[in-house]
């Protein structure tokens, strides 16, 4: 028996996954065709009135800057987790990180999760940024507890050159926990083993990857002598409960064709999925052909709703092993599948909070019983 065969792990939620908008359409397809910012607020409330344990907010640098969007939550809620999922280290200075992880626990309380990934390297140089190495992020988590603890800090390493840096003004309290994103391959299994509290497994991996993964980072916290039990694990899964089949693969396969077609990222599902690589090869060269765009990634380009027809490509039984698809029932015996590969909490994705009520309702009655 795995450690969680015998409890049923917290439900987290994502809010406004994938690309918003400023104003919704006059014609909507589909309740996650779009997304405004004010939706994902409100869906943040929701979250907690329905009993999530934790919201995630994936950062862009467009109408997604997750210290405005998680305060405005905070600001509503009383209970919830307020977690980034994820920033990247290349998007703020580390005191300007330290600087938003104690405000997020001073202004909500102690419930700011700081999720923190080196991200595609296709994203980053969008943005005009370049990714950190192991290194430099085992480092720049030190800096950020350090200064959270209230030191000045001198340091010139991986992480940069920073000469007596300090928030003066510290909130005192326990510091945010500080998740990495990740699939759990080893070298950042060794990362994480040393620096930090927690792991977000991206959507997308089988019950089977997730099980792997579990295993590899358990083992990195043994290695150095730490209680693999700290390391909490947190599973993000594509949900679509009870859901119309165009949304459904709005949410799974056109989803999919965005982080197949990223080449890193695309590359790391292969790999700790054991796909085939000729269905992507397929997928971009349509791609290539179908869609003139400039942009190296086609989800700066494209909203997912306009993937449609690229989403053909992907295999339906990838999606089917990944993903929470069909009634209820269905998709919460597949999130079983994930607890017991060792997912210590499970984020529903894609599908909004409202529409994984009845979801939660039917986890919550397996878990004592009912």
């Amino acid at each position: 028996m795995t450690q969680n065969e015998s409890r049923s792990p917290d439900l987290g939620a994502y809010v406004i996954a994938g690309r918003v908008v400023s104003e919704l359409p006059e014609v909507l397809a589909n309740e996650t065709a779009a997304r405004t910012v004010r939706q994902g607020i409100d869906d943040g409330v929701e979250a907690e009135k329905l009993g999530f344990a934790n919201v995630y907010l994936s950062e862009r640098w467009n109408l997604k800057e997750a210290g405005v969007v998680l305060g405005a939550i905070g600001a509503r809620t009383e209970r919830i987790g307020l977690g980034t999922g994820l920033v990247s280290p290349a998007r703020r200075h580390v005191l300007h990180m330290a600087a938003f992880g104690a405000t997020m626990q001073a202004a909500a309380g102690p419930r700011f999760l700081l999720g923190l990934g080196r991200g595609d390297h296709a994203y980053l140089r969008h943005e005009g940024l370049q990714t950190a190495g192991f290194d430099g992020i085992v480092d720049y988590v030190d800096i950020l507890r350090r200064l959270w603890a209230g030191e000045v800090v001198s340091y010139d390493g991986p992480a940069g050159r920073h000469e007596q840096i300090k928030l003066g003004d510290i909130y005192h309290g326990p510091a945010p926990k500080i998740f990495y994103g990740t699939f759990g391959l080893p070298k950042a299994a060794a990362a994480v083993a040393k620096a930090f509290d927690g792991v977000i497994l991206p959507p997308m991996m089988t019950p089977e990857a997730t099980a792997s993964s579990v295993g590899r980072l358990r083992h990195a916290c043994e290695v150095i002598g730490r209680d693999p039990a700290s390391l909490r694990i947190v599973q993000c899964v594509v949900t679509a409960p009870d859901l119309s089949e165009a949304e459904t693969r709005a949410l799974a396969h056109a989803r999919a064709v965005t982080y197949l077609q990223a080449p890193e990222y695309g590359a790391a599902l292969i790999r700790v999925n054991g796909w085939s690589q000729e269905p992507v090869n397929r997928l971009r060269q349509f791609l290539t052909r179908a869609h003139d765009t400039t942009d190296e990634l086609i989800d700066t380009a494209l909203h997912r709703i306009q993937l449609m027809d690229a989403a053909q490509l992907v295999p339906d039984d990838w999606m089917n092993a990944t993903c929470a698809l069909g009634t209820v029932q269905q998709c919460a015996a597949k999130l079983r599948e994930f607890a017991h590969a060792g997912a210590d909490e499970i984020a529903t994705y894609g599908s909004t909070p409202g529409q994984n009520a009845r979801l939660l309702e039917v986890w919550r009655r397996q878990a004592v019983g009912v």
